[in-house]
């Protein structure tokens, strides 16, 4: 138990770290010199990158926070053993690596509101449920040119998704709090799109 106990709580640590690495921050801050969490929204996700930097850095740090998402769990799949017939070991590091991103420790527990990282874990646990999530974000964020809409609709769809793909019940518990957890995050994005003063996507 105390070997059980101790991949539990070693890979959880590893996701948490990794997903507070933060990506948006480091890389307006190489190349402007800026700290992002004066631009804009104050978020050092993907959306707000572009804000400061342009187009093709929002594509970079999108791929680079869904890499950081989907790093812990494939190792977590790859490497600890314990409970793996339920699969709750991947499950508790995608949650651990999400957290990591809107509350980094290197950032004082300040960052984005984890929708990159999330679609990462989620591509790791299943890689269909996850491109089809991505699917939807774009073609959301695309027709609405609302980049929070998108982001809610797609992870309101994932544990449905997960669901449909008959995969484990840890999985569509975690896509089920994962989504619950990030429309939380677009708390304030909720209520500027009710008031009409969303910023749009051009």
């Amino acid at each position: 138990m105390l070997n059980i106990a101790i991949q539990l709580i070693t890979a959880v640590l590893i996701a948490y770290l990794i997903g507070s690495i933060p990506t948006g921050y480091i890389v307006v801050k190489l190349f402007t010199g800026q700290d992002i969490r004066t631009i804009g929204s104050g978020s050092t996700g993907a959306t707000n990158v572009k804000r400061a930097m342009g187009k093709k850095w929002f594509f970079i740090v999108l791929l680079l926070d869904a890499f950081k998402g989907a790093l812990p769990v494939i190792l977590a799949k790859i490497f600890v053993t314990a409970f793996i017939s339920i699969g709750l070991v991947p499950v508790l590091c995608a949650f651990a690596a999400i957290l990591g991103h809107s509350k980094s420790i290197f950032l004082n527990f300040s960052g984005g509101k984890s929708v990159a990282s999330g679609i990462g874990t989620i591509i790791a646990l299943n890689w269909q449920v996850g491109f089809v999530i991505a699917a939807i974000w774009t073609i959301f964020t695309y027709h609405s040119r609302y980049v929070s809409v998108g982001s809610i609709i797609a992870v309101a769809c994932a544990p449905f998704l997960m669901k449909l793909y008959q995969e484990p019940v840890s999985y569509i518990a975690y896509c089920a709090v994962c989504a619950v957890y990030i429309i939380y995050l677009h708390r304030q994005n909720i209520k500027r799109l009710i008031k009409g003063e969303e910023s749009k996507v051009r």
